[in-house]
């Protein structure tokens, strides 16, 4: 079984690209980010086209997430309980299409797209901490409930756990810049500390391999990119980890996504 989280940044601008991927890679479950795009207008063909069941979250243009499994797709959870939503300058609290759930082939796959802290001291970050210490708290109470559950949190988590996930980390110290934080880096690593299991960093532990490279200043072929997607998967599905790997190929060519797929294999 395999399972493949990417940040498609736009569905509809890269539906020939996914459809391709899909077509290309023998994928049971792909999670999907950023979507931005409403249930109305979403392309629910592209993936019946290829036998996947799909569950679609999303508002608007902006955020938006998506399971497809080929291996079923029951109890289809939209936010998790808690989940904060965000408001601006006092204004009551918005809940952002931001994590979606599914029970594929007996596994529960949520797609994640966590929030973007955007600055140090911008009201984001507050939010996007308080959004992950919550998902944690929900993610440590499922493991108490049921140790050998089988539960794969993926998604793009807008942090670099570690000063190898980025190219250059002197550069994002002396810019001040968010995903590389003491608190951002904190709340990731409480997930590991709740018994998640980081597949590719067990796999691929060293500098340089990375899931998203910004569109400017020729970061993707100078190499300049981040790791800031995962699959943490609980410790009874960790345990049956065959295989991970990052797509790099699938950020090159015409129009692609700024991050790449990752992949986990199950035996």
């Amino acid at each position: 079984m395999k399972i493949a989280t990417w940040n498609v940044n736009s569905l509809r601008a890269r539906a020939d690209r996914v459809e391709a991927w899909l077509e290309q890679n023998d994928v049971d479950v792909l999670a999907i980010q950023e979507t931005k795009c409403k249930d109305e207008n979403f392309p629910w063909e592209l993936f019946e086209s290829l036998d996947y069941d799909v569950a679609h979250f999303g508002f608007s243009q902006w955020n938006g997430v998506a399971i497809a499994s080929r291996v079923g797709l029951e109890d289809v959870e939209r936010t998790f309980p808690g989940q904060p939503g965000f408001g601006k300058g006092g204004v009551d609290p918005v809940q952002e299409a931001r994590a979606i759930a599914a029970t594929c082939g007996g596994v529960r796959v949520w797609s994640l797209y966590v929030p973007n802290g955007r600055a140090l001291d911008d009201e984001h970050m507050p939010y996007k901490l308080e959004w992950l210490a919550e998902l944690n708290r929900q993610a440590a109470g499922w493991l108490t409930e049921d140790p050998q559950a089988q539960i794969a949190l993926t998604g793009d988590w807008n942090i670099a756990p570690r000063d190898e996930d980025v190219w250059d980390m002197q550069y994002f110290l002396d810019n001040g810049l968010t995903h590389v934080s003491q608190p951002e880096r904190d709340a990731f690593h409480a997930f590991l500390d709740t018994g998640f299991a980081d597949p590719m960093r067990e796999r691929h532990p060293g500098p340089g391999v990375f899931t998203y490279w910004d569109y400017q200043k020729l970061r993707f072929p100078k190499g300049e990119g981040m790791r800031i997607d995962f699959q943490l998967l609980s410790p009874a599905l960790a345990a049956r980890v065959t295989d991970a790997a990052v797509d790099r190929e699938e950020r090159k060519g015409k129009g692609p996504s700024d991050h790449a797929p990752v992949v986990v294999t199950l035996a």
